[in-house]
């Protein structure tokens, strides 16, 4: 049976109902999502995948699937680092938002796909990238487990996403300014549901530390951390040993 939006808040959604609320809400927001993610991080997550990229130790020729890509804001630094002759590959299940990553580079390949069930060969892809989507999985651990699956030996996975700042000032401010802030801007964009969504699913997403166990209960070894934005934005970097 369809869910509708009136049957939960997509925050504290769970499993099927929970893939279901998200799909329709990026759906919803994909005319403005380049707009308002540029507004929300003052432009800066641009720099914070960036140094995600360089993470990776790409090097030219390399094959690497972005999933969960949405709109396609990791194209451009993977293919400056991966050069003409390597493979990018999009994945998302949302086809409005993987329509829009058309424009971020041509050479692309793009395929509608779960994060928990990757339309993708075992050990086929060099490295691995997630940008503000593992929150957004039912099962977190069984998309590391996707990832880690199809990685070559040797092979990296980033993720950044959203995270709770450890001071507990900046923690204050933050919470005052995303539960506020937020849901204005989504009224401005007449989305208001998708942008009070984001500060109630930070606070419910897993922690650094239970990230990073889910990453190793995968298998990845090596797993760092490293904050960007006062500590309200995380990188999580794995190996496939």
């Amino acid at each position: 049976m369809a869910v509708r939006a009136s049957d939960s808040a997509t925050w504290v959604a769970e499993g099927q109902e929970k893939r279901a609320a998200v799909q329709r809400m990026f759906a919803a927001i994909a005319p403005t999502y380049d707009v308002c993610n540029s507004l929300m991080s003052l432009r800066g997550h641009h720099r914070w995948r960036r140094a995600a990229v360089d993470a990776l130790q790409l090097k030219p020729g390399d094959t690497v699937a972005d999933i969960c890509c949405g709109t396609g804001d990791f194209f451009m630094p993977l293919r400056q680092a991966i050069g003409p002759q390597g493979k990018l590959i999009g994945l998302d299940f949302c086809l409005p938002m993987l329509e829009r990553s058309s424009t971020k580079d041509e050479q692309a390949g793009r395929a509608l796909g779960d994060a928990g069930r990757l339309p993708l060969r075992s050990e086929s892809v060099n490295a691995v990238t997630v940008g503000w989507g593992i929150r957004n999985v039912p099962d977190v651990d069984a998309a590391h487990a996707e990832i880690f699956r199809v990685l070559k030996r040797g092979g990296r996975f980033v993720s950044v996403d959203m995270a709770v700042p450890k001071s507990a000032l900046v923690r204050a401010v933050s919470n005052l300014l995303t539960r506020r802030g937020l849901p204005i801007l989504g009224a401005i964009f007449r989305q208001r549901e998708a942008y009070t969504y984001l500060p109630e699913s930070t606070q419910r997403f897993k922690t650094r530390e239970e990230l990073r166990t889910s990453m190793e209960a995968a298998g990845f070894r090596d797993v760092k951390i490293r904050d960007f934005f006062f500590g309200n934005i995380a990188m999580h970097l794995g190996v496939k040993p």
